[in-house]
């Protein structure tokens, strides 16, 4: 990637030999890109909870709390904005930690036992895995005195290898991969507003865009690591395609989803530090794509809980006939999260499997044979999951149309129009990542 553009940086530490700047602010297409996820889904999250948050919804009323919410909904964007933005590693870790504090707050929103529970384990498995981070950072200024990302590169082979490791250990349990996955799907009792944002926008993606920061900091990350990351990334694929066919809850299935397609970014940023840059692009390209077509998912499942009552699959049937808008919304939605051409996750797909059968080699052939099995099964779930919910036989005693505020359509039409042109800004954004 070409020299990053620090705007500006300030702070301290001369106590313990830290002579250079600490704080401040980084502009350069990685940052770009974290920030257009962040802040516009925060946007529209925030826009959307102003009808979700009220009496009128069916499954979940809410009459106080709403100050409390938004101050924490805020608080975490703020958050995000200052991690997408971290010229280092020290204040990466800063906003990481404030990140994970705000999701268990979120998580926990309803004040019952379940949601406190939810919380209090996505607290205890995005933050204690997060002590990982803690130890490379401690690593990396102890062997160069400093906190920059590029000093990685600077240490010994063993340390650098350790360093990594430890950083993606961190990675791997802030976005649901590897063995760090269950969190998730417990985590679906939030609003689903804060389900969209934080999970398919910013908190499971700042696992993926640490490693991206690192792997993207101009040293040589080594095939082992790459290949390292790359078969966790595969594994965690085909843990949550397995997981999509036991759910009957409709967010526990997006839940499971978004564990998968975090793979896919991690599966390109393997590839990429195996040397395909097409493969890393791809990676990045997916976080793009996949955070506005999951958001479109998420509220979708939100208008229909808010409208019924209930987002269970086995109480829901013929919703089209009650709001062939929403219908039109969850199918663009799972259309471009499954890759179909020509929605938006298909680009980031297409320059994952060419990366892969770019490497030329039997791993290779095997990765991209692996990714593309799981679009397909992906694919046709999602499919029967629509004919069931918006198209089978309407239940006898139900309202035969689905009275949906305006607000929720202003939204989700705004999401329908930036997942169709994510790649159209995207792809550009990211000519300058190698």
């Amino acid at each position: 990637m070409g020299k990053p553009s620090t705007l500006f940086l300030f702070g301290q530490m001369p106590w313990i030999g830290v002579e250079t700047k600490l704080f401040g602010v980084l502009l350069d297409p990685l940052s770009l890109l974290m920030l257009a996820v962040t802040v516009i889904i925060g946007l529209l999250s925030v826009v959307f909870s102003i009808d979700y948050l009220s009496d009128k919804n069916q499954e979940h009323p809410v009459t106080s709390g709403r100050m409390r919410y938004y101050l924490w909904l805020l608080f975490f964007i703020f958050s995000m904005v200052g991690l997408a933005l971290s010229p280092n590693l020290l204040q990466f870790l800063i906003f990481w930690e404030l990140t994970t504090i705000c999701s268990a707050a979120l998580i926990s929103f309803y004040d019952d036992e379940k949601s406190y529970r939810a919380g209090f384990k996505a607290l205890l498995m995005t933050h204690s895995p997060g002590l990982f981070f803690v130890v490379a950072l401690a690593l990396v200024f102890v062997h160069t005195g400093t906190f920059d990302f590029v000093a990685i590169g600077k240490l010994p082979d063993t340390v650098k290898a350790s360093v990594l490791i430890l950083l993606l250990l961190a990675g791997w349990a802030k976005s649901a991969q590897g063995p760090f996955y269950t969190w998730i799907p417990e985590a679906m009792v939030a609003p689903t507003p804060v389900s969209a944002y934080l999970h398919a926008a910013a908190m499971v993606k700042a696992g993926a865009f640490l490693i991206a920061r690192v792997f993207c900091s101009g040293f040589e990350v080594g095939t082992g690591i790459g290949l390292l990351t790359a078969v966790v990334a595969i594994l965690t694929m085909y843990v949550g395609l397995i997981f999509y066919f036991l759910q009957d809850d409709l967010k526990k299935l997006l839940a499971y989803s978004t564990i998968t397609n975090v793979g896919y970014i991690f599966l390109g940023l393997g590839i990429g530090a195996m040397g395909s840059v097409v493969g890393l692009r791809g990676g990045l390209l997916h976080l793009l794509c996949h955070a506005f077509a999951k958001t479109i998912l998420f509220l979708s499942v939100g208008v229909i809980s808010y409208c019924t009552g209930t987002r269970l699959m086995s109480r829901l049937s013929g919703l089209a006939r009650g709001s062939p808008f929403l219908a039109f919304a969850f199918i663009v939605g799972f259309l471009s999260v499954t890759g179909i051409p020509p929605f938006s996750c298909f680009w980031s797909k297409f320059y994952i499997f060419v990366a892969a059968f770019g490497l030329n080699s039997a791993l290779g052939t095997v990765l991209g044979l692996l990714v593309l099995g799981e679009s397909v099964g992906a694919f046709i779930w999602f499919i029967l999951v629509t004919q069931r919910v918006f198209f089978g036989k309407q239940q006898a005693g139900k309202e035969a149309t689905l009275v949906i505020p305006a607000l929720f359509k202003l939204v989700l039409g705004a999401l329908i129009l930036l997942a169709l042109l994510s790649p159209v800004f995207g792809i550009p954004l990211l000519e300058g990542v190698r």
